[in-house]
């Protein structure tokens, strides 16, 4: 019998995710645990900024939420390092290249007004103007990321009130943001008038908190009290809540790859369950793209709901023939050639016995290169099956993000360069077959999709960009090509 392959499952890389909390006695070790339970947003760094008498308290860490804050001891805690009843907290992204710990959030700055703290969540897409604008004029940058952009816009402005300051500011950035803001009397949370990154409104003990996802809320029992609206700014402070509405209202744009990915499955987002949504997406997969088949194989963990909802509406058995390693660190993996094939013996392997001489649909969240998808291919072929039928439970993937996705550019993109007949055989699978984007919004619960106005942000799979992609038009294309902020760690 041929050895167990293992394989990495190389995805795009998402965003961030932000947390903050006013008014509550345990606040950075509530911080800590909401970031744990956002680590799935970000693995590259984490950081935490409390508010106390004192004033601010900060720190900043490469690597995971456990790692960096999850251990103490009687005289060296979180609550200790981090005192006081206010706090935010960032997971920053994965990447292969371009990480710095000044590009750590969330970041602070000393303003005329008083400390200010400030966790983003997105990718501003006329950063790189701003920013020569901002230089020009004698701005003296400590990071490469587009937040701080908005630190030195809010620093700029001569209104009077801080939170007229940050909306003069935020009114001159393009793109998608979730951010919350902690002054030293104040939590402020914004987002996009797109609404392109979800952020949510809590409460624990009578103290709110603002976060990414539901999940969040959910492991220290907090509850759910509402989303931010797209457009909207929320100022708490220990007086109560006040909600602005101080832009122009636009059409609702969340971003399709929050159901398709990045969410966590138990998270619930614009009021759907992101696990149900897997479901149906994969019961719609099976009827636009059917495969006789022995056995429904999930690419873990990210094509595990689609799968079961495949093998539901096909009536094939699932079964679990792709196993994966959740104990594999990352501080030994460089980018080098041989530690990449290193990393692709790490995160997963067959399960032979389950895969051997069957007709296998394999069901994965999308196909981004394809280099994994190949690989993973070739390894479930080596493991001995008949047949193998890949399923996407996503369209095609033939345009780049620029909202807060570390997405290939469109020249690396597997769908944006070839055929589907041509991927298959690239991929060397006896089929392959995507979920449409009217099957996508069907399994969102939105069966009469305008395609002139649809009601998410599908620009991955259409084309079809919701705001100005000011940084990202070359003088001689007339289409925007990847944004070469991404290699400068401006794009989260």
């Amino acid at each position: 019998m041929k050895p167990r392959a293992m394989i990495s499952n190389r995805k795009p890389k998402d965003e961030c995710g932000v947390f903050g909390i006013l008014g509550h006695p345990e606040a950075s070790i509530l911080t800590t645990l909401g970031l744990h339970a956002l680590q799935h947003r970000g693995q590259e760094a984490c950081g935490i900024v409390s508010h106390d008498s004192r004033g601010f308290h900060m720190e900043r860490h490469p690597g995971l939420v456990g790692d960096n804050f999850g251990k103490s001891t009687s005289t060296d805690s979180v609550a200790s390092r981090l005192p006081g009843t206010n706090a935010i907290g960032h997971v920053r992204y994965a990447t292969s290249g371009g990480s710095s710990p000044r590009n750590i959030q969330p970041l602070f700055a000393e303003l005329a007004s008083g400390g200010v703290a400030l966790a983003h969540n997105g990718n501003l897409t006329n950063a790189r103007l701003l920013r020569r604008e901002l230089v020009e004029n004698g701005a003296i940058f400590q990071s490469t990321m587009d937040t701080e952009v908005i630190l030195h816009l809010v620093a700029r402005s001569q209104k009077p009130k801080f939170i007229d300051r940050l909306i003069e500011a935020l009114s001159q950035i393009e793109g998608g943001f979730a951010l919350v803001v902690l002054t030293d009397n104040k939590l402020i949370g914004a987002r996009d008038a797109l609404g392109l990154r979800p952020l949510i409104l809590g409460s624990l003990d009578g103290a709110p908190i603002l976060v990414s996802e539901t999940c969040a809320l959910d492991i220290m029992q907090a509850q759910f009290v509402r989303e931010i609206a797209p457009g909207e700014i929320i100022i708490i402070t220990p007086q109560g809540i006040e909600s602005l509405m101080p832009f122009a209202p636009r059409p609702q744009r969340l971003c399709l790859f929050e159901y398709v990915y990045f969410a966590r499955p138990d998270s619930v987002i614009s009021g759907r369950s992101v696990y149900d949504v897997r479901l149906r997406m994969g019961r719609q997969l099976a009827l636009e793209q059917p495969a006789e088949a022995d056995v429904i194989v999930p690419v873990p963990d990210s094509g595990v709901p689609a799968a079961l909802g495949f093998a539901e509406q096909s009536r094939v058995p699932f079964q679990l023939g792709i196993i994966r390693n959740h104990y594999v660190g990352r501080t030994f993996i460089q980018p080098t050639q041989a530690s990449r094939q290193l990393g692709v013996r790490l995160k997963h392997s067959a399960n032979t016995d389950v895969i051997r001489n069957k007709r296998v649909v394999l069901v994965d969240d999308s196909v981004v290169r394809g280099n994994t998808s190949k690989k993973i291919v070739q390894m479930v072929r080596e493991a001995g099956a008949k047949e193998i039928h890949l399923r996407s439970a996503s369209p095609p993937i033939r345009h780049p993000d620029f909202y807060g996705i570390d997405m290939p550019s469109e020249a690396e993109l597997m769908a944006a360069r070839l055929s589907i007949a041509e991927m298959a055989r690239e991929l060397e699978v006896d089929s392959l077959g995507f979920l449409s984007l009217d099957g996508l919004y069907a399994a969102l619960g939105v069966t009469d999709r305008n395609a002139d106005d649809p009601q998410f942000a599908d620009h991955c799979f259409s084309g079809r960009y919701p705001t100005v992609l000011t940084d990202l038009r070359s003088q001689t294309d007339s289409v925007p090509r990847q944004m070469s902020l991404l290699h400068e760690s401006l794009h989260r």
